[in-house]
């Protein structure tokens, strides 16, 4: 029986084209900067989404770390959200490695941050106070997609008391494809606009192997560079993982439509069990909260659908994500063995 894997989109396989893509790149060293495959990667992205340069990083970690490393020095600080990767997902990096402390803040419901919680968190220049350099939003967040006025706002808002601006948009092409399915590239560009850099995973929904961009100013790039070098992220002939990604932008990203499509399924089809609550997807990603009684039994559901073939993650707020290796079959699997549970 095949594993329906909910767990990530992070848990693809390189399909057959994009293995013969990657067998097929042309290599250098891209510590020489050679690499024609990895300078072509990044020449792409950079020009797709309207910035000067671009930079291949391993991981979307790595690429936020850079970013946050070449926007903030020692004793400054970025405000970001408490639920967004690059706080709290990414072990306290920035803090760890260059001293930038976070300055957390609650999000709405919609997952925004308040303006008015933005403007009273950036610090006034005195030395009692960590310096205020960056804020850092993050779309989608947990498959939600932020309204573009608001990301026009919030950047505006920085921008006008001297912050730079930066977007985790690990997920920006399921929130591009989520506004215009037509054309996400523009959406994309759309999206990215008022932000100073932007970083772009491949091995999400886009079902590269490994991979991740951080774009921006050229100069800015220039300092990322030497982050991602000091963080151990240069890596040789890269071209084999950078050719992924670029077959994932020539072949993967209106197909996010399907994955939206069935999570949307997902969604619908627990609808009307006693003691789930389902929070309507916007994209991928589909929240199901355990209330009463089933909260008892979360451990139980979850051994449950390990031994029916079905992967998720979470305890009392389950979630599931939906991506390019799985299909309606298998989603439909997946609510047939939940429904059993609470049945049974």
């Amino acid at each position: 029986m095949k594993t329906v894997d909910l767990r990530s989109d992070t848990v693809t396989q390189p399909t057959a084209a994009m293995r013969e893509a990657m067998a097929r790149a042309p290599l250098g060293d891209d510590v020489f900067g050679d690499d024609p495959s990895v300078n072509a990667l990044q020449e792409r992205i950079a020009a797709l989404l309207g910035f000067e340069a671009a930079l291949f990083v391993p991981t979307g970690t790595q690429s936020n770390l850079c970013a946050i490393l070449s926007h903030c020095q020692r004793g400054d600080e970025y405000i970001v959200g408490q639920m967004q990767h690059c706080y709290r997902w990414e072990g306290g990096g920035a803090a760890v490695f260059g001293s930038v402390q976070p300055q957390p803040l609650a999000h709405q419901p919609d997952g925004t941050l308040a303006l008015a919680d933005i403007a009273d968190a950036i610090k006034p220049d005195d030395p009692h106070f960590a310096r205020s350099r960056l804020l850092a939003l993050e779309n989608t967040l947990g498959g939600q997609v932020i309204p573009l006025d608001y990301l026009r706002q919030a950047t505006a808002l920085a921008h006008g008391r001297g912050l730079g601006t930066h977007l985790d948009g690990a997920r920006l092409f399921n929130a591009a494809v989520a506004m215009d399915a037509a054309d996400p590239q523009g959406a994309a560009r759309a999206i990215v606009q008022g932000f100073d850099t932007v970083s772009v995973c491949f091995s999400k929904g886009l079902g590269a192997p490994a991979g991740s961009a951080l774009c921006g100013p050229r100069e800015l790039i220039a300092r990322a560079r030497r982050v991602r070098k000091m963080a151990g992220g240069a890596m040789r002939q890269a071209g084999v993982l950078a050719a992924a990604a670029s077959h994932a932008l020539d072949h993967h990203v209106h197909r996010l439509a399907e994955d939206h499509a069935l999570a949307r399924r997902l969604a619908d089809g627990l609808q009307g069990i006693e003691g789930l609550a389902v929070v309507p997807p916007h994209t991928n990603i589909v929240f199901v909260d355990l209330t009463g009684a089933a909260r008892e039994r979360s451990a139980d559901l979850m051994a449950h659908l390990r031994e029916q073939g079905v992967l998720a993650t979470g305890l009392y707020r389950l979630r599931f994500v939906t991506h390019l290796d799985v299909d309606a079959a298998g989603i439909d699997r997946a609510v047939a063995a939940i429904r059993a549970f609470f049945r049974a």
